[in-house]
């Protein structure tokens, strides 16, 4: 088992030295992607830089203040980020390999298909996001520690917790857009589907508390139990910001949930893929 992993790993490692590679050969455009990402990410911290001056917090009672919610927003780039560095590109390009017929060559490949599928791109570029969310971290951490009313510091479990449900969050992504990229068997194209998990992802950009009153509950529900958008980033978000102490020992179900949802999301996405690859045909049939 070993020595296949360690196979795999050095596929990847591969893998992902060819893209830099390629995007190094266009390091203008390199560059530009780079600066975009950064340019969206400042928009975003000057556009809620600007909300904390007319509220103290977002959501009544929610504990999530300036600090602790940037803490929330850097947990958002840093999941958002990898999955848009290693799987994004993959997926976007799978409906082309049905097209093209180059899902052919890639199942007569000695290496599990899904994996050669969703690595075999690496978008570096993507990677300043996660900079910029490692920096706004750092700086709302040290203004959390330094206030004079309730200083805090996260404890070392609360970090390695912190950083173990930060990959629950990226597999749960990651099972959602393979799910999606599979379809392309089926439907030929589907980039009307892509659109739509930028949709749906969209409602773990923000706290679970504003969603869980009035007919938001319906929401809350929906993208908690049935697509556990709303886990990928709350989750290690309060473990590492603490928002809210748990009131009683029934809320860390929470956390939980997340480890089960992250199991059952990832057992789905492969029935799902082995499944539309068994509907393949190849582009001469």
């Amino acid at each position: 088992m070993w020595s296949e992993l360690n196979r795999y790993r050095r596929v990847f490692f591969t893998f992902a030295q060819n893209s830099l590679v390629r995007d190094m050969t266009f390091r203008t455009n390199f560059v530009i992607e780079c600066l975009s990402s950064l340019g969206w990410t400042l928009m975003n911290v000057g556009f809620y830089l600007i909300i904390f001056e007319h509220t103290k917090s977002i959501g009544a009672d929610s504990g999530w203040d300036r600090e602790k919610f940037f803490l929330f927003l850097a947990t958002t780039w840093f999941i958002n980020s990898l999955v848009q560095a290693f799987f994004m590109p993959n997926a976007e390009e799978f409906s082309e390999l049905i097209r093209t017929g180059g899902l052919d060559f890639a199942l007569l490949k000695p290496i599990d298909t899904q994996f050669l599928i969703s690595f075999r791109r690496v978008s570096w570029s993507s990677l300043a996001n996660f900079a910029a969310g490692i920096v706004i971290a750092a700086v709302s951490l040290w203004k959390l520690a330094n206030r004079e009313v309730d200083p805090y510091v996260p404890t070392a479990m609360s970090c390695l917790l912190y950083v173990f449900f930060c990959g629950c969050g990226v597999a749960i992504m990651y099972s959602l857009m393979i799910c999606l990229s599979a379809t392309s068997i089926w439907l030929g194209r589907n980039q009307t589907l892509y659109n739509f998990w930028f949709y749906i992802t969209n409602f773990s950009r923000y706290p679970m508390e504003i969603y869980n009153r009035g007919w938001g509950q319906a929401l809350y529900g929906l993208f908690t139990f049935v697509i556990p958008v709303l886990v990928v980033v709350n989750v290690p978000a309060r473990l590492i910001a603490r928002p809210v102490e748990p009131r009683s020992d029934s809320e860390w179900w929470l956390v939980g949930w997340t480890i089960v949802a992250t199991l059952l999301s990832v057992l789905a996405s492969r029935w799902v893929f082995r499944t539309a690859l068994g509907s393949y045909r190849s582009a001469s049939s």
